[in-house]
């Protein structure tokens, strides 16, 4: 009697666990769905940065949407040389790039990142900050989701748009306007390479007062879009 009562409830427990799963599948593939067509007025990572900044009354946060033909082509290339060279060809996941940094960490022991475009925007969009397996499952979730109902060009849409890009400030556009008074689409190939140079840690390295170290990776983004062939990289996303 009690093994069958044990058979029941585990029964019971599954068909409950699968609805929840269920719900929260359905709930996150409309969240994808819907903001393939309505532009995000704001993200996960934006909200968390606008709770932080009411409590302590400093630096609020500054965030303006810019549809992709209202940014430099060159923007968008600037931040695939830097960010994710493989970007128009892979379906969200690098794999030469985490083998790269997987044996790079057995060298130096220390995992750098091999975030891929679309598990940025996936993270940022959609999720909290901080390095847990939980959230890196959710961020691949999130990844496939997104390669899968998005195309690429919305993808780096959205990337331009949520990626920090200074202290406090989200998107390409604001950092446009803030450091260089001038609309995104006027961003030369320099302010965009230098746009992009700061991205691995827009708190710490400065586009005002850029250090040798991001000058010098201006420089090489500068040379890897050239390398890739210019803006007809990505003219097919």
């Amino acid at each position: 009697m009690i093994k069958k009562n044990k058979k029941v409830l585990l029964k019971k427990i599954t068909v409950k666990a699968g609805k929840v799963l269920l719900v929260l599948f359905a709930i996150s593939l409309l969240q994808v769905l819907l903001l393939n067509w309505i532009n995000p007025f704001t993200s996960s990572v934006i909200i968390q940065r606008q709770i932080k900044s009411f409590f302590s009354g400093k630096n609020p946060v500054k965030y303006e949407w810019y549809n992709y033909k209202d940014i430099s082509k060159e923007m968008a290339l600037a931040v695939i040389a830097s960010e994710d060279q493989n970007f128009p060809e892979h379906f969200g996941f690098d794999i030469e790039q985490i083998n790269k940094a997987i044996k790079e960490s057995k060298r130096k022991r220390r995992l750098r990142g091999a975030s891929t475009i679309t598990q940025q925007v996936a993270k940022n969009l959609f999720l909290w900050e901080d390095k847990s397996f939980i959230r890196k499952g959710f961020e691949a979730y999130y990844t496939l989701l997104l390669e899968l109902l998005w195309n690429k060009k919305r993808i780096i849409e959205v990337y331009l748009n949520i990626a920090q890009t200074g202290n406090n400030i989200f998107g390409v556009g604001s950092a446009s306007k803030i450091y260089f008074k001038i609309p995104p689409l006027k961003l030369s190939p320099d302010k965009c390479a230098l746009i992009a140079a700061i991205l691995p840690n827009p708190v710490r390295f400065s586009i005002i007062n850029p250090s040798e170290y991001i000058k010098n990776r201006q420089v090489w983004i500068l040379e890897q879009m050239s390398q890739l062939g210019g803006i007809d990289y990505i003219k097919n996303l």
